[in-house]
């Protein structure tokens, strides 16, 4: 299912632009936001850096509840319909990113197997791809969204042919992957060797000898020290601040660090498709390790025959909550979308969770640092209708394998 297309005019994209710009276009916070709005308005990101499995267990998703999600890359909306909810609310403000989780969506609806899918978005080199959307998608997407993909660059290719190839390198944060591996190697460092390693402590050793020294180099703690060199992990002003404020010297580079460690050391590398991302620029062959949660097998034949009950808005949180009953929801997931509101726009968005929300109903979300982005920014009224699950957030963070992120949290809504 889909909603309406995006706005016609969807280049200027202007609902991402109002939750963007907070300053004036000629302060230092306006230019800096207003660079972060122009390389976010295209494609940022073709896999979902949240991990499906630690969402489904701070949820406890049962079947026949109904969620509203961020899109992003739809990985994880995906990975959601394996539970068997009644219905998924998909919204993004960028609109790339609703043509690429409306094109997931039809993928599994009408390619005729599982590996058909897997070649479709865990390929490397398969001209069929773009064969196979002709043949089988394109016909079964909306007006809107199959122009979108058949749209042709400067380079006078298709937009669908990307997946010709290695999709998951496209995008904002994947071509900002290929960046720091050109750093990594202009230092001496092969970054995808990580994956000939046999244990974790091989990993940690690759991680002490090759990846830690990386953060002490002038030009890494230089580049770190720029809220515009990591745009491209989609880290906007307000979140370069907010990790910012957690070390010493104006350059987040320990901060990184830490993360990066949690990446490399924590979790096997047959195990963490992050890791495979971040450091081979590619999911895992079969005999290397697992792929993500919506293309393994066992997980085909649930998400194929509940595919359809998923809507795909060109819309924000708050502006979708706004079209639903009053005890409608079960199940909010917000990423990291708070870390970017003004006080106004955070009390607007709970005010909608709190009408929308069913009895016993989760909220779930990612914040740069440790601590919750509502401590002391929500207004008690709205706050103490909500528990916060602490231990357990905590203890799910842990397990996050995408180890990008400083805080898990778990709101139920307990009144």
């Amino acid at each position: 299912m889909t909603d309406v297309a995006p706005d016609a005019g969807f280049r200027k994209n202007h609902k991402l632009k109002n939750a963007l710009l907070q300053h004036k276009p000629l302060s230092r916070d306006g230019l800096s936001e207003r660079l972060f709005e122009l390389l976010f308005s295209g494609l940022v990101y073709a896999q979902i850096w949240e991990d499906p499995v630690v969402d489904m267990e701070a949820m406890e998703l049962a079947e026949g509840h109904s969620i509203v999600a961020i899109g992003s890359g739809g990985c994880n909306m995906l990975a959601y319909l394996s539970r068997h909810p009644s219905r998924i609310d998909v919204v993004d403000l960028n609109p790339n990113h609703v043509a690429l989780n409306r094109l997931k969506l039809a993928a599994f609806r009408h390619l005729p197997d599982h590996e058909t899918v897997v070649r479709q978005f865990a390929g490397e080199k398969n001209r069929t791809n773009s064969r196979n959307f002709d043949r089988y998608i394109a016909a079964n997407l909306d007006d809107w969204t199959r122009s979108y993909w058949n749209r042709r660059g400067l380079d006078g290719k298709r937009r669908i042919t990307a997946f010709d190839h290695n999709f998951c390198r496209t995008g904002l944060l994947g071509r900002f992957i290929g960046a720091g591996h050109l750093v990594a190697r202009l230092h001496g460092v092969d970054l995808t060797e990580i994956t000939r390693t046999k244990s974790l402590r091989e990993q940690r050793q690759f991680f002490d000898d090759r990846i830690a020294p990386l953060f002490e180099k002038p030009l890494i703690r230089w580049m770190t020290s720029r809220k515009s060199s990591l745009f491209g992990l989609g880290i906007p002003p307000q979140q370069y601040d907010e990790l910012a404020s957690l070390s010493e010297g104006g350059t987040i580079a320990p901060v990184l660090r830490h993360r990066l460690e949690k990446l490399t050391c924590h979790f096997p590398m047959k195990d963490n498709y992050f890791a495979w991302q971040a450091f081979a620029r590619r999911y895992p062959k079969p005999h290397e390790g697992i792929l993500p949660t919506y293309l393994q097998a066992e997980n085909y034949p649930a998400i194929r025959a509940n595919a359809q009950r998923v809507t795909v808005h060109h819309a924000s949180f708050t502006e979708l909550l706004a079209s639903k009953p009053a005890g409608s929801v079960d199940r909010y997931i917000l990423l990291d979308a708070q870390d970017w509101m003004n006080d106004d726009q955070l009390a607007d968005l709970w005010t909608e969770i709190t009408r929308t929300a069913a009895p016993g109903a989760r909220v779930i979300f990612r914040t740069a640092a440790e601590k919750s982005v509502l401590d002391g920014r929500l207004a008690d009224g709205l706050l103490s209708r909500w528990t916060y699950h602490a231990e357990r957030s905590q203890e799910l963070n842990k397990q996050d394998r995408s180890a990008i992120y400083g805080g898990f949290h778990i709101y139920e809504r307990t009144a």
